[in-house]
């Protein structure tokens, strides 16, 4: 994964600052083009193993670049050195360490779930969640989509690294109360093992959007150097965070 970032992700846009910082104890990124932006605090992919900071630089960068938003990119804990749940803490406090004003959340995959479950246990109001091809159910009901690239045995390993006890209710967005739950896009890849989960989760919602693109796999929208639709996903969440932007 982290070889392979620069030939599908490549560097992003330029942004006025990027700073690598202590975010109340947890070491994050943080991407600002404008000192008084909103923030997405944004969870990175790689199944709660893999990822860092740099396979999702570029990313990160382009969301800034399109949005007008900042972004705080978490360096969270990763399993199995660190299982459930220390990487949703890590997100949650870094939540706690930004000051007052319009945050959302959002994630990538394995960071899809992080994001999900800060929104639901946020002492703050969250504006809206972006969620990247999450990776949202343990019960892993798939459909049959593992010739395309992420592979349910993948899965299983990632879940049983993560959360080898399982998960409890009010971590597992398909059993907990989402009452209240911020507005909700959900980008998903018709050739993704995680599409219909995905899909399930924005259903359960009162304000969601799932859009599916066609033709495309597991985690496009990263792949910015790939992939034509990846640019367009990524300026369909610039214009649903800018529709967020003065949300409390």
């Amino acid at each position: 994964m982290v070889a392979a970032t620069a030939v599908e992700v490549g560097e992003g846009p330029p942004v006025r600052s990027v700073t690598d910082v202590d975010a109340g104890g947890v070491p994050a990124r943080f991407y600002r083009d404008a000192d008084d932006a909103p923030v997405l605090v944004y969870a990175h992919g790689g199944g709660w193993v893999l990822g860092d900071l740099e396979t999702h630089d570029g990313l990160c960068r382009r969301i800034v670049h399109d949005s007008g938003w900042s972004v705080l990119a978490v360096d969270y804990r990763r399993a199995p050195e660190h299982p459930y749940p220390a990487a949703v803490d890590d997100v949650e406090r870094a939540l706690t360490w930004l000051p007052p004003g319009p945050v959302a959340v959002g994630g990538d995959s394995a960071g899809g779930l992080l994001a999900v479950v800060a929104a639901r246990h946020a002492g703050r109001p969250i504006a809206a969640q972006v969620l990247i091809c999450p990776a949202l159910d343990p019960a892993m009901t798939y459909p049959d989509l593992d010739e395309f690239g992420l592979h349910r045995d993948e899965m299983a390993f990632f879940w049983s690294a993560f959360a080898p006890d399982g998960l409890p209710e009010q971590a597992d967005p398909m059993r907990m109360d989402v009452t209240g739950m911020p507005p909700a896009l959900v980008i998903l890849a018709e050739l993704d093992v995680l599409v219909t989960e995905g899909e399930r989760y924005a259903d359960r919602l009162a304000d969601a959007v799932a859009v599916r693109y066609q033709g495309l796999n597991h985690n496009f929208p990263r792949k910015l150097a790939i992939f034509d639709a990846a640019g367009l996903a990524v300026a369909q969440i610039a214009a649903f965070l800018r529709t967020r932007a003065s949300a409390p």
